[in-house]
């Protein structure tokens, strides 16, 4: 009977999974049924496009150095910088909320770090913190925390006057209005931002292994460049692109849990 009912619950998690990406799949293997063709026909020579299964062929051959060395390099930039620009970007965004003069006198300068080129600040990062994992650090955390201040300060914004109101005959502080009020109605704002920022932080730690580093895909992909070799080179760029995925997905994921624990502390509120 426990087999029968887990069985059920199986196929209908896949079909709802399919329904929801059964097109994207079948597009996706066209396109690289496509693409391996018009390599594979001359069209485009290998070493500009290599074929799907050159690159797979070259993730096989390289897995070793391409899973132990470079991609944990890569990730430990893309984890550290990710979690300095959370925590500088909640900062900012609560302070400016709270203090208007605050909000006028930084948030010109939030915009303005957007406006430099990040190819020209990476070898000022790079002689102030050297060829270490701060260089690149620096680079995604520059590139990552702005769409954490910009979402997080916008949904603090989007506050109900009328619930404020409510709030306040209630008794309720200014502390209170923020924490059951400004913050929750802040969440969804704030969890768009952390799925951009996740996504230029693999996009920041690429830049800054490019530009100087010793290990990593960027770099992995800079050195395999040089040499011509387009497989290893896609291959890297592929594992970037998982990446970047990832933890797109495990952000979405966790905007989804938690958005579900909300909704339940909410009715047993209401029922309360």
């Amino acid at each position: 009977m426990q087999s029968d009912r887990a069985e059920v619950s199986v196929w209908t998690w896949c079909s709802k999974w399919f329904s929801q990406y059964g097109l994207f799949i079948m597009l996706m293997f066209l396109l690289l049924a496509i693409w391996e063709t018009i390599v594979r026909m001359g069209w485009v020579p290998s070493f500009i496009i290599p074929a799907p299964t050159a690159i797979v062929s070259s993730l096989v051959e390289h897995h070793r150095l391409l899973l132990t060395i470079h991609l944990p390099a890569t990730f430990m930039e893309v984890v550290v910088g990710f979690v300095l620009s959370i925590v500088t970007g909640i900062t900012l965004a609560t302070v400016m909320h709270m203090n208007g003069s605050i909000e006028k006198a930084l948030y010109p300068f939030i915009v303005i770090s957007q406006t430099i080129p990040l190819i020209a600040l990476s070898p000022v990062f790079i002689l102030w913190f050297g060829y270490t994992l701060w260089s690149k650090v620096a680079v995604v955390f520059l590139i990552a925390f702005f769409p954490i201040v910009v979402s997080t300060y916008d949904g603090l914004r989007q506050g109900d006057p009328e619930q404020r109101e409510l709030l306040l005959t209630m008794g309720a502080s200014k502390w209170d209005i923020f924490r059951k009020l400004q913050v929750p109605l802040a969440l969804p704002s704030f969890f768009s931002g952390l799925k951009m920022s996740v996504v230029y932080c693999v996009v920041g730690a690429t830049i800054g292994e490019w530009l100087g580093g010793s290990k990593g895909l960027g770099y992995f992909s800079r050195r395999m460049s040089s040499n011509m070799n387009t497989d290893a080179m896609f291959a890297a760029i592929v594992l970037l692109s998982l990446l970047g995925i990832v933890l797109f997905v495990l952000i979405a994921w966790l905007e989804k849990r938690f958005s579900i624990r909300r909704q339940c502390h909410g009715g047993k509120r209401k029922v309360g």
